[in-house]
């Protein structure tokens, strides 16, 4: 008998289409908005008060947010801000890839047409031991899953 043991949520790596997959740009401390959901609409039933239907509408996604510590130098900060700064906008894709203990991909989730829509950097504080922030928030049409 085979175990089966969930994989970890730690050991992953982001792939910008554009930007080199092994780089600072694929090393993320945290990633989270990969969810989507169904829509609804809905409609009062027509002579049965006590009724509501829902109709289902579209699909929405959440944005996709991605922390890591601050680097000096990054292409993917440029891209990021000539979108933003500049209103450039260039949507690309992104590939999430979730590892396994000998850095294989165990699944993928694969971005369609993202774009980013904010960039920050936590706060400084004298009084706080931590490093700096910077989180990149982008808006993207869906994703799919590909287990490997």
């Amino acid at each position: 008998m085979t175990l089966y043991y969930p994989p970890v949520g730690f050991h992953f790596k982001v792939e910008v289409a554009g930007f080199a997959g092994d780089s600072q740009d694929s090393r993320f401390s945290d990633v989270s908005g990969l969810s989507e959901e169904l829509s609804t609409e809905e409609v009062a039933e027509g002579g049965q008060n006590r009724f509501v239907q829902k109709y289902p509408v579209r699909a929405k996604h959440t944005e996709l947010t991605l922390k890591r510590g601050l680097l000096k130098q990054s292409e993917l900060v440029d891209w990021v801000k000539e979108c933003i700064e500049d209103f450039s906008i260039t949507p690309k894709d992104m590939d999430i890839k979730l590892l396994n203990a000998e850095h294989e991909p165990l699944m993928t989730w694969h971005i369609v047409n993202a774009y980013p829509i904010k960039w920050s950097v936590s706060d400084f504080s004298a009084t706080s031991n931590s490093i700096v922030v910077e989180t990149l928030q982008f808006y993207y049409q869906r994703f799919s899953v590909t287990p490997s």
